[in-house]
């Protein structure tokens, strides 16, 4: 389908951000708390694999669509490594055949690195694509649950992949998962990617898998193909979550563990994405939909052009359509999307609307709202302690932040401000974390040193800095 004049669909947005899954579900290896992998029982009898018809229709419809200067194409799995360089090559021609005068493109790759070579990072380098890895931490934790088919972690191969992108300067950023291996080692996860792979970009990502009563044992065995058993759908149905699945108030305690030595050492430096979207809030921007006001702009498209309202609500109940029926701006413009936008705003709790952190948290994720809330209503977010934990806890120092920069000011100057904070208060006393120890022995001077290895193989001594 194409836009054949200049008329707009009522309600259509300027520009949105999708995320384009050309292998569907299929990967490379097996994560046990992927849920997406059982996205396949969706499409039984195909090979997910995007046809050049379908690359070229979305291509066009997505600059079609656009009326913000820039447009990101960004393209995510599964695994999209499985595609072969020949077909992203081919994305890009798409891209400046119908990229119009002042459109500015921006590609990004999402990747667990196992198939990254030289081959493809000449490729990530030569048209400046941002490549998301994916991580979850030093190899103990990584390989805690990010797995192959044959059940072993796979933290060398990934690292033999950031390797190559380090070697050829690609620009990176890290995704990690927060989940019950990680939870409570929330600085050394990030002083692993800071100090060890040099990364200047981080995003956490809480995982959260909902389950009922009936399917919570099977869930806890993951969501890769079982003997003897037919693989679950996974739906963000049920009020339980599997065992994998990141605490409540610990996803709180995890980010704030992270703030307290960002605030001291790394602001201006490294870029934690959810501490730039807060600070953004509090001049009334919401560049995460997660806690912006409203959602709906994320959507997601399958491998045969199908659409679905979101990236975690891949399932029968919210398809939007074929893009090869209808185009891709009538989809996400379509009252039945700008409804699964605004419920987001328009079914929060009472519990919600007179917390005082609602204007930067705004009930969080729709797909989390399974929690009763405090009064007894359903549609709580089951991660609601700990996002009020992290916004209150977080509030002096970006409301300084905020101040520097209505000053003109870097934002980094706060960390002037905390360091006298710190000599105020002394190093015996309570860490301002609120861990309970002192702060000379938790985020001061003595802090204590990572239990996990580094980069280099099981048992050798970490490395310092990032490996060439």
């Amino acid at each position: 389908m194409s836009m054949m004049d200049n008329t707009l669909p009522t309600h259509a947005p300027p520009g949105f951000h999708l995320l384009a899954k050309p292998s569907g579900s299929t990967c490379n290896i097996d994560c046990t708390y992927c849920f997406f992998l059982s996205k396949e029982a969706l499409y039984p009898n195909e090979k997910n694999r995007m046809s050049e018809a379908t690359l070229e229709a979305y291509i066009r419809q997505l600059l079609e669509s656009h009326r913000t200067p820039q447009v990101t194409v960004a393209w995510q799995g599964g695994e999209p490594t499985l595609m072969k360089l020949e077909f992203f090559r081919r994305s890009v021609e798409l891209v400046e055949k119908y990229r119009r005068p002042g459109q500015v493109v921006q590609h990004t790759f999402q990747t667990n690195g196992i198939l990254v070579d030289d081959d493809w990072c000449v490729f990530f380098k030569e048209h400046n694509f941002l490549v998301g890895l994916s991580v979850d931490g030093p190899r103990e934790i990584h390989d805690a649950y990010r797995l192959d088919r044959r059940k072993q972690g796979t933290f060398d191969r990934v690292m033999e992949g950031w390797r190559h992108l380090h070697r050829h300067g690609v620009e990176f950023n890290i995704l990690c998962t927060v989940n019950a291996a990680n939870e409570k080692h929330g600085r050394a996860v990030y002083r692993f990617f800071r100090d060890e792979m040099g990364a200047k970009w981080v995003q956490f990502i809480p995982i959260v898998e909902r389950a009922t009563e009936e399917t919570l044992d099977i869930a806890n065995e993951g969501w890769s193909e079982q003997p003897g058993r037919k693989r679950l759908l996974y739906t963000q149905t049920g009020n339980l979550v599997t065992k994998r699945s990141v605490g409540g108030e610990q996803y709180g305690r995890f980010l704030v563990d992270i703030f307290e030595e960002w605030v001291r050492h790394d602001v201006g430096e490294v870029y934690v994405q959810l501490f730039d979207v807060t600070l953004e809030a509090y001049f009334g921007r919401h560049l995460l939909c997660i806690h912006a006001p409203t959602c709906g702009y994320g959507p997601a498209l399958e491998h045969n052009g199908d659409v679905y309202s979101c990236d975690h609500f891949v399932e029968p109940k919210y398809k939007l359509g074929n893009i090869h029926q209808t185009h891709l701006l009538n989809l996400v413009a379509s009252p039945e999307q700008r409804k699964f936008g605004d419920d987001k705003r328009d079914t929060l709790t009472p519990q919600c609307l007179r917390c005082e952190v609602r204007p930067l948290c705004n009930g969080g994720c729709p797909k989390d709202r399974f929690a009763l809330s405090r009064d007894g209503d359903p549609g709580q977010n089951y991660l609601c302690a700990g996002l009020e934990l992290f916004f209150k806890h977080t509030s002096p120092a970006m409301q300084e932040m905020a101040q520097l920069l209505k000053q003109g000011r870097a934002p980094s100057d706060v960390m002037a401000l905390v360091a006298a904070e710190d000599a105020r208060r002394g190093p015996y006393q309570p860490c301002p974390c609120g861990s309970g120890a002192k702060f000379r022995f938790c985020h001061g001077s003595r802090a204590p040193r990572s239990p996990f290895s580094g980069v280099s193989p099981a048992g050798a001594a970490p490395q310092q800095g990032p490996s060439a």
